[in-house]
C-alpha cells in the first residue's frame, strides 16, 4: 500500500445513485457523481394510493455504471490504476425475487415490465397484512424470533414482502428460487456470481430486516415460516447459514464489470450494508451518540459495546445485531417512515394549483407554464422555513403528527396515520409547515425516550444526511425539541464516505473499520444548541403530541 491508495464507496438512495472516489489516507474525495433512476423518476411500477413503490434492477445498473465511469474521468488514469476497493450502501429493507442464477427475474424478458419482479422499495408497504401475521404467529411461536428485531415485524421488512408477492403473483412465485436484498445483490453482481447459492448476505440487512439472530442460530428453520404459510417453504434454507459482516469481502471485480467500470480485477469488492448503517459510520459514529441520518425518512443509529448490553433486549425498535453497524459492537437501528417526505408532501399540496392552472392562464406561453412551477416549487420549502422560523407560538398553536407514511419506531404501524390539529381562520402556510417540521422532531424524541426507558443512555445526537446539512430551521428545531446539542457532520455523502471506510479496510489498508474512520473521517462543522428558553413550552407540546398520538391509534 501507499499513501495514493483509492477507494470508491456507492449509495444507492431513494432517487438516485451516488458515487465518490477518496484517498484512503487523508479523507480527500477526488470525484464524485450522481445519477437520477430514469425510470423511478418516469414514476413507473409505482402506485402511490397502494403504497407500492418498486424500482427496476436497469436503474441501479445504469446507475453505478454511470457514477463510477464519471468519477474515473475526474479522477484521471493514475486515480483508476489505484483504486483498491469498492464498497456498496444500499437502501434497504429494498428485496428482490432471483431465479437460480441470482438474476433477477425483472431482467429477464417475461418479467421485465412485472412491478412484482422488482425491487421492493423500503418505503412499500403492500405487505401491512403479511407484517401482521407474522407477528401473531411469532408471538404464540417460543423463540419468538422477532425478539431481536425489536418484537414487531414491518411491512418495511424482507419476509412481509416476500410473502405479500408469493400470494399475489403466481408467475413470480414459480420463477423465484431465492430473495436477496439490494446491498446483497450488488456485490454478488459485480463479483461475477452465477449462483443463487453464492450471495454472500451481510448480517446487517439479515439481522435488521431479515429475522437472523446469533441468538437464534441463524434465520428462522424451514418449519417456523410453512406453518405460517405453505408458500414460504424451503426459502429459508435457500438464505444460507453465513452471514458477513461489512469489513469483509465478498471477492474481487470479475473480468466483465472490470473492463465495463474501467477498473483492474484486483478491485476487492466489499461486503454490502443498508444505507443509514454505513452512513452512521461516515458520520463518525460513537458508542451511545444516536447517529440521525436524516433523509425522505430517518434511520437513527447507536452502537454500544457488547459488554454493556449484555442480556438488554430493546423493544419497539428496528433491530439489535452484533457488528451490523461496526463489527463488534451491538448496533441498533430505531427511526420515521416519513421525514423529509413529510415536507415534499406540503410542498407538492402547495404546488398543485401551478402545475395545473398556469398551463391555461392568459399570458403565459408553452415554455413559461413549465419553468414557472418547477422554480416556484424549487424554492417553496426555504420560502416556508423562512417564514415558519420567525412565528411565534404557543401551546395552542397547529399540532401535527408525523405518521404520514406510517410509524416505523417506537413500536411498528404502518396502518397509523398523520395529523393536523388545531387549524384556525388565521392558520396559513407557514404555521402549518412549523407544526409539520416540529412533528418530526417529536417523533425523533419518542424513539430517544424508547431508548432511555429501555436502559440504553443517549449522551449526544449527531446529524447526517441532507436534511441536516441543508436545514438550519429543521435543526435547530430538532435541537429544541431534544433538549440536546446536534453535531452535524462536514460530509454531505456519509452514507458513500462510510462506504469507503469499509472499503479501505476490506483492502487492508487499516485492520477495523474505527481506524478507518479516524483516518479518512472529516469531522463536524456546525452544532445547533437548544433554546432553554423554549424548553418547557417543547415539553407541553410533546404532551400534547403524545396524547393525540394515542387517539389516533384507536381510530385504525
Amino acid at each position: 500500500m501507499t499513501n495514493q491508495d483509492y477507494c470508491i464507496g456507492v449509495d444507492f438512495g431513494t432517487d438516485s445513485v451516488r458515487s465518490i472516489i477518496v484517498n484512503a489516507h487523508n479523507g480527500d474525495e477526488v470525484a464524485s457523481s450522481s445519477f437520477i433512476y430514469p425510470r423511478w423518476n418516469d414514476g413507473l411500477y409505482c402506485n402511490a394510493s397502494q403504497n407500492q413503490f418498486r424500482q427496476h434492477p436497469l436503474d441501479y445498473i445504469e446507475g453505478i455504471v454511470h457514477t463510477i465511469k464519471e468519477c474515473l474521468r475526474q479522477g484521471g488514469t493514475f486515480v483508476a490504476t489505484n483504486i483498491r476497493a469498492i464498497s456498496i450502501a444500499t437502501t434497504g429493507s429494498t428485496p428482490i425475487a432471483v431465479n437460480d442464477k441470482g438474476i433477477p427475474l425483472a431482467l429477464l424478458p417475461e418479467f421485465e415490465s412485472d412491478a412484482d419482479a422488482m425491487f421492493i422499495l423500503w418505503k412499500d408497504h403492500t405487505a401491512v397484512k403479511e407484517a401482521s401475521e407474522i407477528n401473531a404467529h411469532a408471538n404464540k411461536h417460543n423463540p419468538d424470533y422477532t425478539l431481536y428485531s425489536g418484537g414487531i415485524y414491518s411491512s418495511e421488512w424482507f419476509w412481509s414482502k416476500l410473502l405479500h408477492i408469493l400470494r399475489k403473483n403466481e408467475l413470480v412465485r414459480n420463477a423465484a428460487y431465492t430473495w436477496v436484498e439490494h446491498c446483497d445483490w450488488m456485490p454478488f453482481l459485480l463479483t461475477g456470481g452465477k449462483k443463487a447459492t453464492e450471495i454472500k448476505r451481510s448480517v446487517c440487512a439479515a439481522g435488521h430486516k431479515g429475522l437472523w439472530a446469533e441468538e437464534h442460530g441463524g434465520f428462522p428453520p424451514d418449519h417456523f415460516f410453512s406453518t405460517l404459510d405453505p408458500l414460504l417453504t424451503g426459502y429459508s434454507a435457500t438464505l444460507g447459514k453465513e452471514v458477513y459482516t461489512s469489513d469483509k469481502a465478498a471477492g474481487r471485480l470479475n473480468g466483465e464489470w472490470a473492463e465495463r467500470l474501467g477498473l483492474s480485477t484486483d478491485v476487492l469488492v466489499g461486503i454490502g450494508a443498508i444505507d443509514a448503517h454505513m452512513g452512521a459510520v461516515g458520520g463518525q459514529i460513537e458508542p451511545y451518540y444516536l447517529s440521525k441520518v436524516i433523509g425522505t425518512s430517518t434511520c437513527d443509529m447507536l452502537v454500544a459495546p457488547k459488554k454493556d448490553i449484555k442480556e438488554t433486549v430493546v423493544k419497539g425498535i428496528c433491530g439489535q445485531v452484533d457488528g451490523s453497524i461496526i463489527p463488534g459492537m451491538i448496533g441498533m437501528e430505531a427511526g420515521q417512515s416519513a421525514f423529509g417526505d413529510a415536507y415534499a408532501w406540503f410542498r407538492n399540496l402547495l404546488s398543485w394549483p401551478l402545475q395545473h392552472l398556469v398551463s391555461g392562464s392568459a399570458g403565459i406561453d408553452a415554455a413559461n407554464s413549465k419553468i414557472i412551477p418547477e422554480n416556484i416549487s424549487q424554492q417553496l420549502l426555504a420560502e416556508l422555513e423562512k417564514y415558519a422560523a420567525a412565528l411565534e407560538f404557543n401551546d395552542q398553536s397547529e399540532l401535527s403528527v408525523d405518521w404520514f407514511n406510517g410509524r416505523r419506531t417506537p413500536d411498528a404501524n404502518q396502518l397509523l396515520k398523520g395529523a393536523i390539529t388545531g387549524i384556525n381562520l388565521g392558520s396559513n402556510a407557514p404555521s402549518i409547515y412549523r407544526s409539520i417540521v416540529e412533528a418530526t422532531c417529536f417523533g425523533s424524541k419518542s424513539i430517544s425516550n424508547r431508548f432511555k426507558a429501555e436502559g440504553i443512555a443517549i449522551k449526544g445526537l449527531i446529524g447526517v444526511g441532507g436534511i441536516a446539512k441543508k436545514s438550519p430551521f429543521v435543526m435547530q428545531t430538532l435541537a429544541n425539541v431534544m433538549n440536546m446539542p446536534i453535531r452535524v457532520h462536514q460530509s454531505e455523502q456519509t452514507c458513500a464516505l462510510g462506504a469507503v471506510m469499509f472499503a479501505a479496510t476490506v483492502a487492508g489498508i487499516y485492520s477495523n473499520v474505527n481506524e478507518a474512520m479516524n483516518a479518512i473521517g472529516k469531522g463536524f462543522d456546525k452544532t445547533y444548541h437548544p433554546d432553554d428558553r423554549l424548553a418547557h413550552l417543547y415539553d407541553l407540546r410533546y404532551e400534547k403530541y403524545e396524547r393525540l398520538g394515542k387517539y389516533l391509534e384507536t381510530t385504525i
